[in-house]
């Protein structure tokens, strides 16, 4: 029969409770965060002028920054793909196509 030591060895999970541990310092600087950055401020734009807390003015400009973030990141990814794409091709044409004619190499006209 186990004993209440050897149960508690058995069911005792450290990683959990260091996650746990982990998600409560998580939640309680975010609740902080927003509690010290509740001042009201406002925001000029070219056009307007708007009066906001500050918490929304941090997130929304952290929000924008991520979207731009990815936008760029995925803009570069496409473009690098489309530059690489014929380097990988190459192998596939025929060296007929990639010679330059001899008039246009030996500058005739």
């Amino acid at each position: 029969m186990d004993t209440p030591q050897r149960r508690f060895d058995r069911t005792w999970q450290p990683r959990l409770w260091l996650r746990l541990a982990g998600l409560i310092l998580i939640v309680a600087y975010v609740i902080a965060f927003v509690v010290g950055n509740n001042d009201e401020t406002s925001v000029n734009f070219v056009v307007g002028k708007a009066t906001t807390s500050l918490i929304w003015v941090i997130l929304l400009s952290l929000l924008a920054g991520l979207l731009a973030g990815v936008l760029i990141s995925q803009l570069h990814a496409r473009r690098r793909a489309l530059v690489d794409a014929p380097e990988s091709g190459s192998a596939q044409t025929s060296e007929a196509s990639t010679a330059t004619p001899s008039s246009i190499s030996d500058g005739d006209a």
